[in-house]
């Protein structure tokens, strides 16, 4: 004869629902998920929009009074990059502000290096090279990128592109 299958009461029912509830809540609350690994392109991208802007806005207060406001526009766009990028990492990470790499000042070097005087203020051109790579670098992690987060580094490589092509043209190369 077979044997009657057990009798399950309400209160093992319920008892078992709350120890899973339970164990659910304490295995939630052990850990958060580590930051999406994106993170750190975008933190390298701020990193490089600070730099960019440091160094254009050094650029623009050593400049002409011909390039000058072209120069200040653009550290200015650059700063706008910055503010970009820093709230969307904050919204993805959760955290009220990014932690940031070191952010080294990228100044030319001297011509000389015997001499012992201050190295010379960035030049337009410095800046034409440093916005064509940030260009570069914004366009290849959007190309990997899905979303909000390639829309904002397409627009960053746009203006930058923009930047070194359109408004920082010197006067010997225009048309």
């Amino acid at each position: 004869m077979p044997s009657a299958p057990p009798a399950v009461s309400r209160r093992r029912v319920l008892f078992g629902a709350a120890a899973l509830a339970l164990l659910g809540a304490t295995a939630a609350a052990c850990g958060s998920p580590p930051p999406p690994p994106e993170l750190d392109d975008l933190v390298a991208q701020l990193d490089r929009a600070r730099s960019d802007s440091q160094l254009v806005a050094a650029a623009a207060a050593a400049a002409n009074p011909q390039i000058a406001p072209a120069l200040t526009a653009v550290a200015s766009e650059r700063s706008a990059h910055a503010r970009a990028l820093t709230d969307e990492i904050a919204r993805a990470s959760g955290e009220a502000t990014p932690t940031s790499t070191s952010t080294p000042t990228p100044t030319p070097t001297p011509t000389t290096s015997t001499s012992t005087s201050p190295p010379s203020a960035p030049t337009t051109q410095d800046v034409i090279g440093t916005l064509r790579a940030s260009a570069d670098s914004a366009g290849q992690l959007a190309a990997k990128l899905s979303g909000y987060r390639a829309g904002l580094l397409g627009s960053i490589a746009a203006s930058c592109t923009a930047a070194y092509t359109v408004a920082l043209v010197p006067p010997e190369q225009a048309p």
